[in-house]
């Protein structure tokens, strides 16, 4: 389930964002990109992340706006000295001025000058991790309400399948009696050469309406329809759940239409799985 979440604050006078950005995904995997000043946290970033987020695919960017103040730099006065006497006694030597330029060349000579990244206290540690638990509860909140405008599609499209599936009734007489009419016009062309049995006609009549009722169907599919209502309403993740009731769905709709030998019914059946699609579709954007 898409998702975004921005937190902002400051440490030391610099702006830091982070930013935690969602997509579905059938396990949790994180990737996050933290400054190298923060990397011990890591750890508690990723617990607190999996308290709050189930399962996706999460992206979450930490940005300083400059990091120089959360290092020092010093030189080594007492190498630096050294270096430029050597540089004087070379000069000397070989009959040539010391540049102006010299001290710049010395300070990127090896060891001149170190860098040593200040630690960060526990309150600045403890304000990081704020902002990361505040950022990833503004993503739950956006996919909670994003979830509640999934469910509201979801319960008129299964509301609509059940509406259909009551407006196969009326058709279900007259296709019999189609059937019948059919089977009977067959059986004229041929009856000139073979005698016919009405009694065994009626018989084979039945066994065959029987072979193609699709009552059990009609009922299975009513009952996962509510099963899928009801599953939506649940507090916790369910999408697992839900992805299989909408493949039964399909499977009832599916035997639905094979058994139907009418054109009418047929039709409702088209409808059906056009609305099943739509909902199978947005089931790739739940949890």
């Amino acid at each position: 389930m898409t998702g975004f979440g921005q937190e902002t604050g400051s440490i030391n006078g610099k702006k830091i964002i982070i930013e935690v950005r969602t997509l579905n995904s059938k396990t949790l995997d994180a990737n996050l990109r933290l400054s190298s000043k923060f990397r011990d946290l890591e750890p508690e970033i990723r617990n607190m992340l999996g308290s709050i987020i189930d399962r996706g695919k999460v992206d979450l960017y930490m940005t300083i706006e400059s990091e120089s103040d959360f290092s020092d730099y010093k030189v080594n006065r007492n190498l630096a000295k050294h270096y430029l006497d050597q540089l004087q006694l070379l000069a000397t030597e070989v009959g040539l001025p010391l540049s102006a330029d010299s001290l710049s060349s010395i300070l990127r000579l090896p060891d001149v000058v170190t860098q040593s990244v200040n630690e960060m206290s526990d309150e600045d540690k403890q304000l990081i991790m704020r902002m990361f638990e505040t950022a990833l509860q503004k993503v739950d909140v956006f996919r909670i309400f994003e979830g509640a405008v999934l469910e509201k599609d979801f319960r008129q499209r299964i509301s609509t399948i059940m509406e259909l599936l009551k407006e196969t009734k009326p058709f279900e007489n007259k296709r019999i009696e189609d059937i019948r009419q059919r089977l009977r016009s067959d059986l004229t062309q041929i009856e000139q050469r073979i005698q016919i049995d009405n009694n065994r006609f009626e018989q084979e009549i039945i066994y065959y309406l029987e072979k193609i009722d699709f009552t059990e169907e009609k009922l299975r599919l009513e009952k996962h329809c509510l099963d899928f209502l009801r599953t939506i309403t649940d507090n916790v993740s369910q999408g697992r759940k839900l992805g299989f009731l909408a493949q039964e769905i399909g499977r009832e709709i599916n035997t639905l239409g094979s058994k139907a030998y009418n054109a009418d019914i047929q039709k409702i059946v088209v409808e059906m799985k056009n609305e099943l699609e739509k909902v199978k579709e947005q089931l790739l954007n739940i949890l």
